[in-house]
């Protein structure tokens, strides 16, 4: 090996092992992550661009969700203003107040994003690729002039591989309603954002203080009242801490797999607060049970959910 060869692996080395020690695992990324990776799926079965590389993309651009761009703009991908006529947000990047493309919702973001690269001459070579070559696009994203950041396809390449985002380039499916409400929500810091939980054909997040039925609606993107009347109560009733608040309608029942038959009635707990429980319509805990409205709940009693 001759001493430029060596020079080279040596620099080529360094690079790497720097990579490895600065690639940690951050919670706010990966809360991006589960906010957005529907909607990136999503957008991979319209436009076969790796999901992978979608959301890595986001969470270097918009620092997963937070940059001033992204704040005042819903610039997910640091888009400029070429050719585009739509609303524009400016701000210093590679030059002061340089134009960039604004958006109303992540998803007009997204949508942009993937038709920015299938409609352009530029990234053309990087659809001969296969989707599930996550490395070829990170390589061929910068080859093509997507960042001046000599590192680009490695920051790319580190984060998919630490958050194993290279597992959604093979799938087939995506949730929907993930993709649409996430997508559609107003502009939000991820730290802010509520887990969303799976239970009985539905979503639910738990109440924080200080959380209304009109907060949380407009964190997800769905009308306050709509999202109270899921949950049977009035959207200026008061949230407790805690609270579990459904994203959808409620079933008749509840889910049988997971839950014994019978319920045994606790201190503190109210017919409505099993019904919420089980995320199950109020009306029908009280049917299933042959109990009228005005039924006095009492300690110890044994309530049917399904």
């Amino acid at each position: 090996m001759n001493k430029k060869t060596y020079l080279f692996v040596l620099l080529f080395l360094s690079a790497v092992s720097l990579s490895a020690q600065t690639a940690k695992w951050n919670q706010r990324y990966q809360s991006y992550i589960d906010k957005y990776k529907d909607l990136a799926i999503q957008e991979m079965l319209r436009y076969n661009i790796p999901a992978s590389i979608t959301l890595a993309q986001g969470i270097l651009e918009s620092g997963a969700g937070e940059s001033e761009l992204c704040r005042k703009g819903n610039n997910h991908f640091g888009i400029k203003c070429h050719d585009w006529t739509g609303a524009k947000v400016y701000h210093d990047d590679d030059a002061t107040g340089e134009c960039f493309r604004a958006y109303k919702t992540a998803i007009e973001s997204y949508e942009d994003h993937s038709k920015f690269l299938s409609n352009s001459k530029r990234y053309s070579k990087l659809f001969q690729l296969s989707r599930t070559d996550y490395k070829g696009w990170a390589h061929g994203l910068k080859e093509c002039g997507y960042a001046t950041n000599p590192r680009y396809a490695y920051s790319l390449i580190d984060l998919i591989e630490l958050y194993k985002l290279n597992e959604y380039d093979r799938a087939t499916s995506y949730d929907k309603f993930m993709a649409q409400h996430t997508g559609k929500a107003s502009k939000q810091t991820t730290t802010d954002l509520h887990p969303i939980k799976i239970y009985n054909k539905n979503y639910y997040l738990y109440a924080r203080k200080g959380d209304t039925y009109r907060s949380i609606a407009k964190e997800i993107g769905i009308k306050a009242k709509k999202l109270a009347k899921y949950n049977e109560r009035d959207v200026n009733d008061v949230l407790e801490p805690g609270e579990i608040v459904y994203l959808k309608k409620k079933q008749k029942k509840a889910d049988r797999k997971y839950m014994d038959p019978i319920h045994v009635v606790k201190a503190g707990e109210s017919m409505y607060s099993i019904s919420q429980l089980y995320g199950m319509q109020l009306k029908y805990l009280y049917k299933l049970n042959h109990l009228s409205p005005d039924y006095q709940i009492k300690i110890g009693a044994r309530l049917k959910v399904y």
